[in-house]
């Protein structure tokens, strides 16, 4: 059972509560958020744009739709903007009303969510996680002409792993061949700069739409952009048709205008990424009791294998959020998806891992140190002439004088 109610990461306020803390004390790795922050291009341009809070903005979003246009090198009319992608999934379901559709387990909650609305019933593909979570051909088979809509996340949400593009050209052919309308969730591809995605080859396959995303990139999920592109202009028109107006705000528009352009900010994402990344994962394999995939988006997907212990709770006693799986189906309670952040916030992460059990830390320290547990209850790797209290925070060394618990590295905690 999942110890928040919340259905997505991010709500940093009921995990907060349920310490009687300030939201601002929480460290949130449940939400997969660029770490680098908004661009520095878009923040000075809302700086210098304050009269956009003063109008109505574009009805149309012309200057928007252009802009991704020029970005994916397609009609404008071809693409149509959402107040994030959530929103693009719901408008997109409302329009083509499909009977029976089809979701791949785990995934994202709000397909399932949008196709209720319609009351469409929904048929479950599931995962295996002895195929490693990864898609397999046989999702081919389970085609059938009695459905006539299928939902693929690429990369899976929460696993983060890419199905082969042999296999998704493979599936767009077989859905173009029962009539079945094909929505890829393209939300964390940005992520993977070698990836283009389904895009390109949307003028060939007009029953495939791509949903994309540009909050997580780009660090503005407060400020809500996302948008759909299918090559069926007056499909699109019929859904642009049914959106009410002025549903993007003027300041998500113009970040939209911005950000696309921005190159220094996408290289140095890919940067990050591609450093942090690898090691950030490195470190969480080394860790006894934990098995993680190796996902391509910024965000891992992890097993606790420590018997009755619930890991996302034992991490919040610390001040640490990560995302529990407990409500994915398919899923269970011990499963987490834990976003990529910065290097000192990953760093904050495993230490607080080794504050939940030292075991899983021994494994990482080198020979010649022991486990010390400080005064305030954090674990590190020191020397026995080390300080008597960790380096976790003011407040820390602060504390009482009495020295640290010492627990030697034991040669069976050892890989």
């Amino acid at each position: 059972m999942a110890l928040l109610k919340s259905a997505h990461g991010g709500n940093i306020r009921e995990a907060a509560a349920l310490l009687g803390i300030a939201p601002g004390e929480l460290l949130d790795f449940s939400a997969n958020i660029n770490p680098l922050g908004m661009p520095a291009s878009l923040r000075q341009a809302i700086v210098d744009n304050p009269g956009c809070a003063e109008r109505y903005p574009d009805v149309e979003y012309q200057q928007l739709h252009q802009a991704l246009a020029a970005h994916h090198q397609l009609p404008a009319a071809h693409i149509l903007d959402g107040n994030g992608e959530t929103a693009s999934i719901f408008t997109l379901v409302h329009g083509l009303k499909p009977r029976r559709a089809m979701i791949v387990i785990p995934g994202f909650a709000e397909y399932r969510r949008a196709l209720q609305t319609v009351d469409c019933e929904v048929v479950e593909y599931a995962l295996r996680e002895r195929d490693g979570w990864q898609l397999t051909d046989a999702i081919l088979d389970a085609l059938t002409p009695a459905l006539d809509c299928l939902f693929l996340c690429t990369p899976n949400n929460p696993t983060g792993l890419l199905p082969e593009r042999g296999l998704l050209e493979a599936i767009a052919q077989r859905c173009r061949a029962l009539n079945i309308s094909l929505i890829l969730d393209e939300a964390f591809l940005d992520f993977i700069p070698d990836q283009p995605g389904f895009i390109p080859l949307l003028a060939q396959h007009p029953h495939v739409w791509v949903l994309r995303s540009l909050t997580k990139f780009y660090a503005i999920p407060g400020l809500r952009l996302g948008y759909l592109l299918n090559a069926d202009a007056q499909a699109v028109a019929r859904l642009r048709a049914r959106q009410m107006p002025w549903s993007i705000n003027a300041y998500a528009a113009l970040a939209g205008e911005i950000i696309l352009q921005d190159r220094a900010y996408q290289r140095a994402t890919w940067q990050w990424l591609q450093e942090e990344g690898a090691r950030f994962y490195a470190q969480l394999q080394e860790m006894a009791g934990l098995t993680v995939w190796p996902g391509r988006a910024n965000y891992l997907f992890l097993r606790c294998d420590r018997a009755d212990f619930d890991l996302q709770y034992a991490l919040l006693r610390q001040h640490v959020l990560i995302r529990s799986c407990a409500n994915y189906p398919g899923l269970d309670s011990r499963y987490f998806r834990v976003a990529i952040r910065s290097a000192e916030e990953n760093d904050q992460l495993l230490a607080a891992c080794a504050g939940c059990w030292p075991e899983a830390y021994c494994r990482m320290t080198p020979p010649g140190t022991i486990a010390n547990r400080c005064c305030c209850g954090q674990w590190a790797a020191m020397s026995l002439s080390a300080s008597r209290h960790c380096r976790n925070s003011t407040s820390c060394r602060r504390r009482s004088s009495s020295r640290p618990t010492t627990l030697p590295l034991c040669a069976t905690l050892r890989p």
